[in-house]
């Protein structure tokens, strides 16, 4: 089963995220702050990272930086789950080190075509 790792600290986003990944056989963990989350990913390296931009603390572009600096995360994709959606802002979090960006509000119809995109 493969394991996905939330980094989100809206509680709404968070339902929906685990609810239609857990619906599709995936093993869900939550972490509702950076700090939690670089934590958490360290000790159970996921399949994927879900990761929110506007986090509690460290912000998402630094949790990917602070991800992608150690060597047993290297491999693991990353993905920006963001209501940002301004010019630049994708770029933003692929030089950070995301491997892709989903824009919120998510669609539930198309989330998990996309999320398989990155497994």
């Amino acid at each position: 089963m493969k394991k996905i790792l939330i980094i989100e600290d809206n509680e709404q986003n968070l339902y929906l995220l685990t609810f239609i990944l857990e619906k599709n056989g995936y093993s869900v963990s939550q972490a509702r702050d950076g700090f939690s989350g670089i934590e958490q990913a360290k000790d159970k390296i996921p399949d994927l990272i879900l990761l929110d931009i506007q986090l509690p603390g460290l912000d998402g572009y630094a949790v990917a930086r602070e991800l992608r600096k150690d060597q047993s995360l290297h491999a693991v994709p990353i993905v920006a789950v963001t209501s940002y959606a301004m010019t630049g802002d994708r770029e933003r979090t692929l030089e950070a080190g995301c491997t892709g960006y989903i824009e919120k509000p998510i669609d539930p119809l198309t989330f998990m075509e996309r999320i398989e995109k990155y497994l």
